[in-house]
């Protein structure tokens, strides 16, 4: 009987463990890196990335930043926007999600339209043993299993190019994809 009991318990505690470790795992697959940590690898794509109005759109929530525009929209141009849980989700990275932009204060690193908005977070793609400098040979469609994002699709901007924004003007898709994001450097190694 002892020797039952010693067996269930053991049998317990390995799937308790088991459940709990795949539950960490499945928690950190999704959460936000930011894109200090892409810049590592991709330093091109990172540069051009920073020039552009994705990366600076955070900074359109301070007070009286784009002023007229704000005007236009009917929006006060003397508040300030940067805790505003409706401006947040579409000027900051994963606001909202696992990981995710919270505040200014406690996730600055996240602050903007980043990479992991269109790539999908990268919490566990990153790893050494998926994508990094030291497994150089990984393969696209094991990072998709991870939470990479495959193709970006025109739906995904729309998340936030929608009518329910008040800049929102028509989102032509090809075009900003082209022009909007950042520039597209080929790869070194086949994936």
């Amino acid at each position: 009987m002892k020797t039952l009991l010693r067996t269930l318990a053991c049998s317990l505690a390995m799937t308790v463990l088991t459940l709990a470790a795949s539950t960490a795992y499945a928690a950190d697959s999704f959460t936000y890196v930011g894109a200090k940590k892409c810049k590592a690898c991709h330093l091109k794509e990172f540069n051009s990335w920073s020039e552009t109005k994705m990366a600076k759109s955070f900074e359109l929530l301070h007070v009286g930043v784009s002023a007229d525009a704000k005007k236009k929209a009917k929006l006060n141009p003397d508040k300030d926007y940067t805790a505003d849980p409706v401006c947040l989700a579409c000027h900051t990275t994963g606001y909202g999600k696992p990981g995710g932009f919270v505040s200014l204060a406690s996730t600055p690193d996240l602050v903007g339209v980043q990479c992991e908005m269109c790539h999908g977070p990268g919490g566990t793609y990153i790893q050494k043993e998926n994508m990094s400098l030291t497994n150089k040979e990984y393969k696209k469609a094991d990072l998709v299993k991870l939470g990479l994002v495959g193709q970006i699709t025109k739906s995904q901007c729309e998340n936030c190019h929608n009518s329910k924004s008040p800049f929102f003007k028509e989102f032509k898709f090809e075009e900003r994809k082209a022009k909007g994001t950042h520039e597209k450097f080929p790869l070194k190694y086949k994936h």
